[in-house]
C-alpha cells in the first residue's frame, strides 16, 4: 500500500497541558507536556490507537528521530494525550488526522497504567485507554512525528516482536500482548 509522506507540521508542543489523574483515572490537574515527562515522571492520561486496515494488517509507525523519548522505534498506529479541555474523542481523532492523516472509527478497549523510562532522558508514566479500529484511508505520515509506516499482519509483528524487541516501544510490546491475549478474534483476518 502506498504511503505519502508530505504532511509536515508542527502538532505537538512542550508546552501543551496534558491532563495528570491519579490511579483511578480522576483528574487532579494540568502540567506541561515537557514536565510530565521528566525524570520518572507524573501520571497523566494518555492513549494508543491500533488501526488495522481490511485485510487485518495493523498500520504500525516508526518514531521520528527528533521525538524526546524513545526516537526511532517502531510503535503502534498512533499515541498521544488529549490536552486539557479535549474530550477523549475529539484528541484521538485530532491526533490520528494530524500524525498518520487517515480517519477511522475506534472502538474502546481497555485502560491500563504503566511506567517506563528513557534512560536519563525521562519517562513515561501514564494511564492509557487503548482503542482498536479499522482504515483503508491511504496514510499521509507527519513527518514531524512519523519517520516510517509499514502494515503487518498480526503472526509477523508477532515473530518481529520475538525476534528483536527492543526495536518496539514499551508501551506497544505491553498493549499488543493484552489485545493478542484478551481480544483474539480482532486477528480473525490476520495471519
Amino acid at each position: 500500500m502506498a504511503v505519502c509522506v508530505s504532511n509536515d507540521h508542527i502538532v505537538s508542543f512542550d508546552d501543551e497541558q496534558l491532563v495528570l489523574v491519579d490511579s483511578d483515572d480522576r483528574e487532579i490537574g494540568f502540567c506541561s507536556k515537557s514536565e510530565v515527562h521528566k525524570g520518572e515522571g507524573q501520571l497523566h492520561r494518555a492513549f494508543s490507537l491500533f488501526v488495522f486496515n481490511s485485510s487485518g494488517e495493523l498500520i504500525i509507525q516508526k518514531r521520528a528521530a527528533n521525538k524526546q523519548l524513545w526516537p526511532g522505534y517502531w510503535s503502534n498506529t498512533c499515541c498521544s494525550h488529549p490536552r486539557r479541555g479535549e474530550s477523549m474523542d475529539v484528541a484521538i481523532q485530532r491526533r490520528l488526522r494530524e500524525e498518520i492523516g487517515i480517519h477511522a472509527s475506534l472502538t474502546f478497549l481497555f485502560k491500563f497504567q504503566y511506567q517506563a523510562r528513557f534512560g536519563v532522558v525521562g519517562a513515561e508514566n501514564e494511564l492509557c485507554w487503548v482503542y482498536v479500529g479499522c482504515s483503508d484511508d491511504v496514510p499521509h505520515a507527519n513527518v514531524s512525528e512519523v519517520s516510517g509506516i509499514r502494515y503487518l499482519a498480526p503472526r509477523k509483528l508477532d515473530k518481529e516482536m520475538n525476534d528483536d524487541p527492543d526495536k518496539f516501544s514499551p508501551w506497544f510490546k505491553l498493549e499488543w500482548m493484552r489485545i493478542r491475549r484478551d481480544y483474539p478474534d480482532l486477528m480473525a483476518g490476520g495471519k
